[in-house]
């Protein structure tokens, strides 16, 4: 059953990534405007980035336990993107605030490519 758990914990990110990019931020942003999204969406990016690094380390135990060595580095690497994303947080709202248009495009780009990856990482995990 433990070497269910990484696949498992990879299908996860990969629908909370899906719902949250599919579903959560475009209905905010529709039902809210920019304005209104920004502090709703402020509050659920670090949650949605804390539970997938936390997927990423239940991957990554269950993977080394059950000699899983590929699917402890999808877990790995979906743990790092999402705390490196995670700690771009801050930064990226700043320069929100402060109207710095070209910093923030170029931090939220580098969040949406790191959640692309984990996203094609924990695809890709039944076939590896």
């Amino acid at each position: 059953m433990l070497t269910n758990l990484p696949l498992l914990f990879s299908g996860m990110s990969v629908g909370i990534i899906l719902f949250q990019t599919t579903i959560i931020a475009p209905t905010v942003f529709g039902g809210l405007g920019p304005d209104g999204a920004g502090p709703i969406l402020r509050k659920v990016f670090p949650k949605f980035f804390i539970i997938l690094a936390t997927l990423g380390l239940l991957n990554i135990i269950c993977a080394v336990i059950s000699d899983m060595h590929m699917q402890a580095y999808i877990g790995g690497a979906t743990g790092v993107l999402a705390a490196i994303a995670y700690s771009l947080i801050p930064m990226t709202n700043k320069m929100r605030d402060e109207q710095n248009e070209k910093a923030f495009k170029r931090l939220h780009n580098i969040s949406v490519l790191m959640t692309v990856t984990m996203l094609l990482i924990n695809l890709a995990s039944p076939f590896v």
